[in-house]
């Protein structure tokens, strides 16, 4: 864990209810994971953990990380989806939405103007967890980062019900769960 001052108030999600607030400038934070382009802090002075976003990184001193490069060779549009959402983090555990086996489906629809509309359903480890919908925000933007994606949705859905067998063998690894 880093330990930071706020060098400026922030917007930050409260851990795992989801609300928003505003963390104030010199605030003393604890940077317990950043992936993805997002912060989960531990904050003493609000009691319990809370996620910002990269763009608010500056806040923290850091320089926000690049969530949005096409990296896919030869325009690969499909391939730059799934790279995207391999940087979507649920603040509390450290992989991914991808290898934790939280995305159930991806479809691409081309649009008559050339350009792509994404659909994704997802689940979340909890059906309580309040950090749903801004897991699936986070995947939502940037996924329209992505050039050529003009329309994303992200849909939770419930069936089938997640378990821990869904994780791929590179998430087991990570947790140590081999």
């Amino acid at each position: 864990m880093e330990r930071v001052e706020l060098i400026r108030e922030c917007e930050a999600v409260q851990i795992p209810a989801g609300h928003k607030i505003t963390l104030e400038k010199g605030v003393e934070v604890f940077i317990t994971q950043a992936l993805g382009g997002t912060f989960t802090l531990q904050v003493p002075a609000y009691g319990g953990l809370y996620r910002i976003a990269g763009r608010d990184a500056d806040a923290l001193g850091k320089t926000p990380e690049d969530a949005g490069g096409a990296t896919a060779s030869g325009g690969d549009v499909e391939a730059m989806v799934w790279e995207r959402l391999k940087t979507c983090y649920d603040p509390e555990i450290p992989v991914n939405i991808v290898d934790l086996g939280l995305v159930y489906g991806m479809e691409l629809s081309p649009q008559s103007d050339g350009t792509s509309r994404v659909d994704v359903k997802m689940t979340l480890t909890a059906q309580g967890c309040g950090m749903g919908a801004s897991i699936a925000l986070d995947a939502r933007e940037k996924l329209l980062s992505i050039p050529g994606i003009a329309e994303a949705n992200v849909d939770l859905v419930w069936e089938p019900p997640w378990n821990p067998q869904m994780i791929s063998p590179e998430g087991r690894e990570r947790l140590g769960l081999d």
